[in-house]
């Protein structure tokens, strides 16, 4: 990881980075949009997964906030990037570690739901099926806010420390 970080140093994105001042609280605002975007359309589908909303059926909250999602995912990958790169330092932090390699899972749980909800009778007619979307909803929400927190690792280390 230190020899990645060494090279990511650097890189002419990586110098930009450190020279224009306005560029990293930029991108820095961006990714904790895009959080906020993908923890408000989890908690979305998972509203209606669990059966505290019915204002629209499974398939159509899917496809309300679905997308939603999937372009969080983006930003959140490509501002999350942007923001190693230009501080190579954090590739080291044991809270990016962790975050990182609670996504593997967090986007694991959200392609589960993704697949799952594109089916709308097998929700209505089998509460077990019931049972077990609210449960994949549950656990896609608690590892997407998983990997929130350890992102902010260090602040939560300064805190309880």
């Amino acid at each position: 990881m230190a020899d990645l970080a060494q090279w990511f140093t650097g890189l002419p994105f990586s110098l930009a980075m450190r020279r224009i001042a306005w560029l990293f609280p930029l991108l820095q605002t961006v990714h904790i949009l895009a959080i906020g975007m993908m923890l408000s359309s989890v908690i979305m589908v998972s509203l209606r997964l669990w059966g505290v909303s019915r204002t629209q059926t499974i398939a159509a909250r899917g496809h309300r906030y679905l997308p939603w999602i999937w372009t969080s995912l983006v930003v959140l990958t490509v501002t999350g990037v942007a923001l190693a790169v230009g501080n190579p330092r954090t590739l080291r932090d044991p809270a990016l570690q962790v975050k990182l390699w609670m996504m593997v899972p967090a986007i694991a749980a959200t392609l589960i739901l993704a697949v799952a909800m594109r089916g709308e009778a097998l929700w209505e007619k089998n509460a077990r099926a019931r049972g077990m979307a609210g449960l994949a909803a549950t656990a896609t929400l608690i590892l997407w806010l998983g990997v929130t927190l350890a992102g902010r690792g260090r602040w939560m280390a300064n805190l309880i420390g």
